[in-house]
Parts: structure tokens; sequence; C-alpha cells
């Protein structure tokens, strides 16, 4: 089977359903942000060594691919519903209580930066909000499935926190925003 099939080369793109829409739509761009997501994680995971982190990365992974196939579905049609539980939810919460029990009180803002794994971590925190964001707009105009808001704004916390916890594992100093007086 090839990989390619041309139908996308006048700048349009088939949802799950058959739907074709532009590569521009917003529904587009919501699941192609998830996509570029799990891809970062995948270059966070392959830099890690602890086991729990890559453990819970890996099913973060998972329950963003079928989040993305969720998204890619026509909301015209028969709705696929993302493999999210609300275990998914708490499993990401005792995460980052488990890691913020390690770090010191935050009380100040902090840059991303200092270790390549933190700005990995910051990097993927970012994507997250963003795809967050496109979800919230894709959301305000079409259906969108159950939970999927919930898990990626609880997500882009974890890896906030996961920053810092990888950072103080490693030895590094934040690094606090100053502003100029």
């Amino acid at each position: 089977m090839k990989i390619y099939t041309k139908t996308g080369d006048a700048g349009q793109t088939g949802l799950f359903g058959g739907r074709r829409v532009s590569k521009s739509h917003i529904r587009v761009e919501a699941y192609g942000s998830v996509d570029e997501l799990n891809a970062f994680i995948g270059l966070l995971y392959d830099s890690l060594s602890e086991k729990a982190v890559r453990e819970l990365l890996r099913q973060v992974q998972h329950r963003l691919f079928s989040l993305g196939a969720a998204l890619a579905a026509d909301p015209t049609g028969t709705p696929i519903q993302p493999d999210l539980r609300p275990t998914d939810i708490s499993a990401l919460e005792e995460a980052i209580d488990a890691m913020s029990q390690e770090l010191p009180p935050l009380q100040h803002f902090i840059l991303p930066g200092g270790f390549p794994t933190v700005s990995l971590a910051h990097i993927c925190r970012t994507i997250c909000r963003r795809a967050e964001r496109t979800v919230v707009a894709l959301h305000e105009q079409e259906t969108t499935p159950e939970g999927v808001l919930q898990y990626l704004n609880r997500l882009s916390d974890y890896f906030f926190v996961l920053a810092r916890y990888l950072g103080h594992r490693a030895g590094v100093e934040e690094i606090k925003w100053t502003p100029r007086t």
C-alpha cells in the first residue's frame, strides 16, 4: 500500500466518516496539535530513564492517539469516543501531587530551560496548551468528545510540574524570571 494518495494535493483532507474539509479547518488544527504533542512526548520519553515517569508518558501517548482519532471524526456522523476514563485524570493528578511533594514551593515565575529534559517538558506543556486552546475554539463551533478539554487541561499542568521535577532531580536550579527594572 502506498503512503501517498494525492487526495490532499489541493489542500483538503478527509475526516473519519468521509467528509472532506480544508487542511486549515479548526478540527484539523486541533488533532494536528494533539499529534504534534504526542511526537514531542515521544522525544521526552526517549530522553528519560525514570521508569514511573516513562510508564505514565506512554499511557498519555495512547490516550492522546485515541483523543486525536476522536477529534478527526466527522461530527455529523457517528461519533468516536476517545479512550478516556476518570482514572486517566486521577493518574495525572496523583503524579502531580507525588512530584509536588519533592519540590520546593513555587515563589516566582520560572523560565523554561536549564536542562534538556526540563526544556522538553516545557515544550510539551506549551504544545498541550495550544492544543487545548484549539480544542476550545473547535468546541465553540462544533461537537467535541466529552472529557477532552479536562484531560488536556490536566495534562498541561502535569507537564509544568514534570519540568520542575526533572530539574529538581537533576540538581538544576530553576531559572527565575526577573523583570527589567
